[in-house]
């Protein structure tokens, strides 16, 4: 239990985890983040809390792990607060050189995270996501609802699967995208919500790029010439990412279901943007990528 004595606990409403969040503050006028998570996970809590403490070690930017803690409400962890502005905010007011710069950082922030190793004893990759690709493909072929092309998906995602064979594997943030990023009063890009870390192929996870590309593609050309630095991004790259991006919006019809029309519009929406950034799955190297944008002279003001 923490020793700490908290005056104002603020729930903070945004977000897709099912964890309780809140902005605490102490006697001091410090100020925390507070992530409350069901009493059953606190075995998997315990472990993700370990590796935060792993990744902050690298010097990552991010909320760091202070506390873990079972209290009433179920296992607490707290965690510095970032003061700061949500990422997309802020770079929807730069112009394409400065957004291309946050995303560089995010992509070498990125390289850091995968430096941490699997577990020696982790699944085969190749296996393990083999076995995700049917079960997304059966989650799709089940669905009362269709992609208007999404033969072109599971065609792409058939032909391509020999693509997973001896890839390597490593810690992963688990949920990678512009919407878990903050911006800090310094405007330093800082890492939020590692509750879905887990293990795979590094280029893995990129699979939410999509996010990021639709909201600045600079952003997301950014992300991947920081993650490759001086190199430039190999074909292999670009062919196991699309084969990622397919297989995650395959599933994200019959996952949006539950949630009602509007999250399904959304996933017929991206689909076709997909679509329409490989060619019908065509060409590995979406439109979104431009690679002039190395010529320009990062600058965040």
């Amino acid at each position: 239990m923490t020793k700490r004595t908290f005056i104002s606990q603020i729930p903070i409403r945004k977000g897709w985890s099912g964890d309780q969040k809140y902005c605490v503050t102490d006697e001091s006028g410090a100020h925390f983040l507070l992530r409350v998570s069901p009493a059953g996970q606190y075995e998997r809590k315990a472990a993700e809390f370990q590796y935060m403490k792993r990744v902050a070690a690298l010097g990552i930017p991010m909320c760091m792990p202070l506390e873990l803690y079972q209290c009433r409400e179920g296992v607490c962890s707290l965690q510095s607060w970032i003061d700061g502005s949500d990422a997309e905010e802020v770079i929807s007011t730069l112009p394409d050189a400065g957004i291309y710069a946050y995303g560089l950082e995010a992509g070498r922030i990125l390289r850091t995270i995968h430096t941490l190793p699997a577990p020696a004893d982790a699944e085969d990759w190749e296996c393990r996501f083999n076995r995700k690709i049917d079960r997304k493909l059966e989650m799709y072929r089940t669905c009362p609802l269709k992609y208007e092309q999404g033969e072109v998906f599971v065609e792409f995602i058939t032909q391509n699967r020999y693509l997973l064979k001896d890839r390597p594997q490593s810690y992963h943030h688990g949920d990678y995208h512009i919407g878990n990023m903050m911006i800090d009063r310094d405007g330093k890009l800082q890492i939020i919500d590692f509750d879905r870390c887990d293990f795979g192929d590094p280029w893995e996870e990129f699979n939410r790029i999509v996010w990021c590309a639709q909201k600045a593609p600079a952003f997301a050309t950014g992300m991947v010439d920081g993650y490759f630095e001086e190199d430039s991004p190999p074909m292999e790259f670009w062919r196991l990412l699309a084969l990622y991006i397919a297989s995650n919006t395959l599933s994200s019809l019959p996952w949006a279901i539950p949630f009602g029309e509007t999250e399904i519009t959304t996933m017929r929406n991206q689909a076709a943007e997909v679509l329409a950034w490989y060619d019908g799955m065509r060409n590995p190297l979406p439109k979104w990528y431009d690679p002039k944008l190395k010529q320009t002279k990062p600058d965040k003001q």
